[in-house]
Order: structure tokens, then sequence, then C-alpha cells
């Protein structure tokens, strides 16, 4: 498996070099150009390596940005590694991959979240609490929102209208408990 996406990851970080020259609008214009691509019949796949880039070098860019994560000023001091892409790509392929504590599986699923994201459908990731949800959607919402993807969190104190508002944004974040039969009756479909 690790030979079929060494290509991939080669590819990633060429484009990823290619991106610094362009300008900040340059690259969060690239977000409506990935989503008109895919309405004229690109895949997501074919989106994978330049999209994946585009997530990196935003990382790049909010390099020393502060942001707000459940009401502590983070620095953001992330770009994703190469492990980091090989497991984004592994998701994305619809594959497990395991990281021990620490090697930045949070980061990772950015990767395809955005990817994903850009399809119009919404994308959700399950964590095993609230406050996972709420910081994660903080935390690595604040490259999905500079790019353009509008980010929501289901906690469990929510009621159906507020729950309905953080469906109908790009990616949404929640626990198990939130997703499955309670987003089909909070969308008004159970």
């Amino acid at each position: 498996m690790l030979k079929k996406i060494q290509p991939l990851v080669t590819r990633i970080n060429q484009l990823y070099e290619e991106y610094h020259s362009l300008t900040d609008e340059q690259l969060q214009a690239k977000t409506p150009e990935f989503k008109e691509r895919l309405k004229k019949g690109e895949t997501t796949d074919d989106l994978l390596c330049e999209a994946y880039a585009v997530v990196k070098d935003a990382c790049r860019r909010l390099m020393g940005t502060q942001v707000e994560v459940t009401g502590h000023i983070l620095t953001w001091d992330m770009i994703p590694f190469d492990v980091q892409l090989i497991g984004a790509i592994a998701l994305h392929q619809n594959n497990i991959a395991e990281m021990a504590t620490g090697e930045g599986k949070t980061l990772v699923a950015v990767m395809p979240l955005y990817l994903n994201a850009l399809t119009g459908r919404n994308v959700q990731l399950v964590t095993v609490n609230d406050y996972l949800a709420r910081r994660d959607s903080e935390w690595m919402g604040h490259v999905l929102k500079w790019l353009g993807i509008t980010v929501g969190c289901i906690q469990n104190s929510m009621n159906s209208d507020q729950r309905r508002e953080q469906y109908n944004c790009d990616v949404t974040y929640g626990t198990n408990s939130e997703f499955g039969f309670d987003y089909l009756r909070d969308m008004g479909m159970a």
C-alpha cells in the first residue's frame, strides 16, 4: 500500500512547493475552483493531490497565527509531514490508518475533510466526546475556514434547530451519539 501511496505524496509535495508562489487570495481561490471542477465531472480522487497540497500550504501560511480553542489562545504551528499525508490518503481511500498518540491524527483528518467537503455534501467527523468535537472544530476549523469551508460542531445540549444549523455546514464535528438517527431526525428525514 505504501508503494502505491508514495507517488501521491511526492506529487502533493511538488504542488505544495509550487503553491508557495501564489498569493493568499490565489490559494484560497482554489476552493471554488475545485468545487467547479467537481461539478464538471472530475472526482475527488482526481483532485486529491492538489487539494492536499492546498491544505498543506494553508497550514504553512497560518504558522504563527493565533486561534481561540475551548477558551484558550493557541498558536498554529503545524504543517503536515509525509506520514500525515500518507494517513490522509489512506483515510480518503477508505482504509484504516493507525497512528499513535501525538502523531497528528487530528491534522491528518483535515485533508480528507477538506477534499470531501468540496463536493457540497456535509462531511462529518465523529469523535468520542463533546470536548474533542468542540476542540477539533475550533482548532482544525482554523485551516478549513481559512480555505472557505464552513465548520459546525454538534454538542449534546443542542436542540434540533441548533443541530440543523451545524449540519448545514460543509464539515460537522460531533460524537458518535450525535450522528446516525439524530441526523436524519434533525434534518427532517425521520
